[in-house]
């Protein structure tokens, strides 16, 4: 293996393959990315057993091929002294199947690798028939969900976002039991086979940070134990969580005793002074107390002290409540409203608390409350 390249562009495909290193990783090959060289262009690999990623570079991308072949180099030596050099083109020379020799302007490396034989077949298949979206709608849809999936693995499927598609609905569901976050999108053609899969939230997170700015398509293809996602030049494959996700749409009410609309970063910053005087271990309850259009939002901490902040509301009819929430859960659902207001629907201090983007009738977000009163 023997070629070179401008630095900038294999930087640039090195970050995306290296979310899939582990340094945990008991199969040593796996602490490394594979470099591909073929007549067609460079493939990079990289995987974990949980998610693996293949980004391809095009021979017209590339300065010079003068001999293909196939190696693994350390994942995190590797990017590191790309990341650092100072030259415009890299140039590397695979000597005898157990070194490579990195050279760049006055800089030289020797690295030991190896062999390409030892790395696991990723088998990236795709379908057919793939579910295809906008990049912006898919990063939208992690983004408005992900922060509610449950970080205990004591319960693996609440790890996961729940995506169910019936013809041209796809819906993205997460709870961990105290909240939960849902959020859907119209897809362009409608599918023949309900799809039903869970994705676990850190590997989707992972997924949307190498995602380019670029508005273009995102394919979905979707396998019994694994989902594919194809970008750009790029493959991402992450595993899929065994077992059934709840049915959370039996918690979501019908209607409403009241609903109360206010202005929502006005309504964040009241919560967010709120929350100084809360702790963590007293589940950063806030209390909220609405009488007829005004809303007294405060906390009482013994230690610390007591915060107390009135902000006027729209309310739907003469019916008020009282109820207390974790500041941290509220603050985490209004961060995805993008509209001026935001609607809150109770029934009783103990019925869960919808939060509803204004304009945008697709997201809805829950968080239970908490009996203090």
């Amino acid at each position: 293996m023997k070629f070179s390249i401008k630095k900038d562009i294999l930087l640039n495909s090195l970050n995306k393959v290296s979310k899939a290193l582990s340094s945990k990783n008991l199969i040593p090959v796996l602490s490394g990315i594979k470099f591909n060289l073929t007549n067609n262009g460079l493939f990079l690999s990289a995987s974990d057993n949980d998610i693996s990623i293949e980004s391809f570079i095009d021979k017209k991308d590339l300065e010079e091929i003068i001999e293909i072949g196939s190696t693994v180099i350390q994942g995190k030596y590797i990017l590191e002294i790309i990341r650092k050099l100072e030259g415009r083109i890299v140039s590397f020379e695979l000597l005898d199947n157990i070194k490579v020799l990195i050279s760049c302007g006055k800089s030289e490396f020797n690295l030991n690798c190896m062999d390409a034989n030892e790395f696991p077949n990723l088998n990236l298949e795709e379908q057919k028939e793939p579910i295809i979206l906008r990049k912006t709608e898919f990063k939208n849809l992690i983004n408005k969900t992900s922060f509610a999936v449950s970080t205990q693995e004591t319960r693996p499927i609440l790890t996961g976002i729940n995506f169910v598609i019936k013809e041209d609905k796809l819906e993205c569901i997460s709870t961990d039991s105290y909240r939960l976050a849902k959020k859907s999108v119209t897809l362009p053609t409608k599918i023949t086979e309900e799809v039903n899969v869970i994705i676990p939230g850190k590997n989707l997170i992972e997924l949307t940070k190498i995602l380019e700015e670029e508005d273009d398509d995102i394919q979905m293809h979707i396998f019994n134990n694994k989902v594919l996602f194809k970008f750009d030049n790029t493959l991402f494959q992450t595993r899929v969580l065994t077992g059934t996700f709840p049915d959370v749409n039996r918690l979501i009410p019908d209607s409403f005793e009241v609903e109360i609309k206010v202005n929502a970063s006005e309504f964040y910053n009241v919560i967010d002074r709120a929350a100084l005087l809360t702790s963590e271990k007293d589940k950063n309850i806030v209390k909220f107390e609405c009488e007829n259009n005004e809303v007294i939002v405060s906390s009482n901490s013994p230690e610390i002290g007591k915060v107390e902040e009135e902000i006027d509301v729209e309310k739907n009819n003469d019916n008020n409540i009282k109820i207390a929430f974790s500041s941290k859960y509220m603050m985490d659902a209004l961060r995805t409203i993008e509209s001026k207001d935001v609607i809150l629907c109770f029934n009783t201090d103990i019925k869960p608390i919808i939060i509803k983007d204004a304009k945008d009738k697709t997201l809805l977000q829950l968080i239970l409350p908490i009996k203090t009163y």
